[in-house]
């Protein structure tokens, strides 16, 4: 369950949301005159976040250049291997 919070408690209490962060990795969800408007987390969360979606990004490249037979056979692979050493 999210955790939501005024905006006026991000100067009031910085520190408790600053613990809550890190202590659980989870962002906390802040509010402006009662709407959404913010999500708070540690830098460790959103490296984690963040090398997620690079990830995902990656295995969905991987997969397009499957259907789009843009793929190497082994022995391809090898050759350009030994090449590659051979410079």
């Amino acid at each position: 369950m999210p955790v939501i919070r005024s905006s006026d408690d991000l100067c009031g209490k910085y520190a408790e949301i600053s613990d809550f962060c890190h202590k659980f990795k989870e962002p906390v969800f802040l509010t402006k005159n009662g709407e959404g408007d913010l999500a708070v987390m540690s830098i460790e969360t959103y490296e984690e976040i963040a090398g997620r979606s690079e990830l995902y990004r990656l295995i969905q490249e991987g997969i397009d250049d499957i259907d789009n037979r843009r793929t190497l056979t082994e022995k391809e692979v090898l050759k350009n291997m030994q090449l590659a050493l051979k410079k």
